[in-house]
């Protein structure tokens, strides 16, 4: 994992506003004991959850979108390590690992792809190597029994999440096959066609590869499923969604119905959990949209499903604070913190 910076306390504490008669998160939160032997420190460390960030957008530029997701990471950690350590969250409870820089890729790929296309393809070639790693790296959170907590950068990194996951949990003894499930809730299906690695095609290359059993998409937006993902997903028994349309335009079943029939689908094993920003109302990604669910029921969906299934891991995906058009919304990375703090605290109070 040769792109992987692992922090210090002394990298937290420096984001970290320290004051009188108040502990922040950042002054709470466990750190690797020993850089130079991770498992280990994770298999001494009492933290349930571990925190990484993979500010990159890579991905997103693979499936010919706008970049940016690669500045969520800082602006979520800035509010995360700010937010008051009280009976409701502490903080010891997680350990912040540190982030990904693939930057150095990026930056390489602009500087010597040639044509529009070249450079797609060459995007696309990128996402394998970011794949090998971040997989790497959840395969060895999740086999020492910890749940990993992933936030930035495109989509495309459900498939390491999913593959790892699946790996590590399996190696715990937790799983009887290397397999688990999926939950996502996002404007898109992600379950694009295997034409190389991208933010769009995450979920059908695990479900290809053998590592995600059953996925079930709530919010998919009607008017932007091709109609060849739409055959492949109604024809596969281990698919289901349920489009935007259906629950906020023709009312058949409530937001929390859906969330519900989303976990009850998956209730056989455990199962990764996705919110892709785009999602959310005008909420700042490479897709995003006017139309869409609100930030507060954001939070409700994952406070539901982190009491109703058994979570193998929780990712944030393609949120930005700012894109490559320069379009900005400064509160994003406040968001995000809402939305990794309610689902930790979720389960935390089903561990009491």
């Amino acid at each position: 994992m040769t792109h992987l910076s692992i922090y210090n306390k002394q990298d937290i504490l420096s984001i970290t506003r320290i004051r009188k008669f108040e502990t922040r998160l950042g002054e709470r939160l466990q750190v690797v004991a020993d850089r130079n032997d991770l498992e280990k420190s994770l298999q001494h460390s009492s933290a349930k959850f571990v925190l990484i960030g993979i500010p990159e957008d890579i991905g997103v530029k693979a499936n010919h979108g706008i970049g940016g997701a690669d500045s969520m990471w800082l602006a979520f950690l800035q509010a995360f390590l700010n937010i008051q350590s009280n009976d409701f969250l502490d903080g010891n409870e997680i350990l912040l690992l540190g982030h990904f820089d693939f930057s150095a890729i990026e930056q390489t790929i602009e500087a010597n792809a040639g044509q529009y296309e070249e450079k797609v393809q060459a995007y696309r070639h990128a996402v394998n190597a970011i794949d090998e790693e971040v997989e790497q790296l959840i395969h060895i959170i999740t086999q020492n029994k910890k749940l990993p907590l992933v936030i930035g950068g495109g989509q495309n990194n459900a498939y390491p999440c999913i593959c790892g996951a699946a790996k590590g949990w399996y190696k715990a003894g937790v799983l009887p096959l290397a397999k688990i499930n999926a939950i996502n809730l996002d404007a898109h299906t992600d379950f694009g066609p295997e034409e190389g690695r991208h933010s769009g095609n995450g979920f059908s290359y695990a479900e290809e590869d053998g590592y995600l059993e059953k996925y079930c998409v709530v919010g998919i937006h009607e008017n932007y499923i091709t109609q060849n993902t739409w055959i492949d997903m109604v024809n596969n028994p281990f698919v289901d969604c349920i489009t935007f349309e259906d629950i906020f335009i023709h009312e058949k079943r409530s937001f929390i119905q859906a969330a519900g029939h989303a976990t009850s689908f998956t209730d056989d094993g455990l199962c990764g959990i996705e919110l892709d920003i785009d999602a959310i109302e005008n909420g700042l990604s490479s897709d995003g949209s006017p139309s869409g669910i609100t930030a507060n029921q954001a939070r409700q969906f994952l406070n539901y499903v982190a009491f109703d299934c058994r979570p193998a891991y929780l990712h944030i995906s393609e949120g930005a604070v700012i894109l490559s058009t320069k379009d900005q919304q400064p509160g994003a990375g406040k968001l995000v913190s809402y939305l990794v703090s309610d689902f930790v605290k979720a389960i935390l109070v089903q561990l009491k």
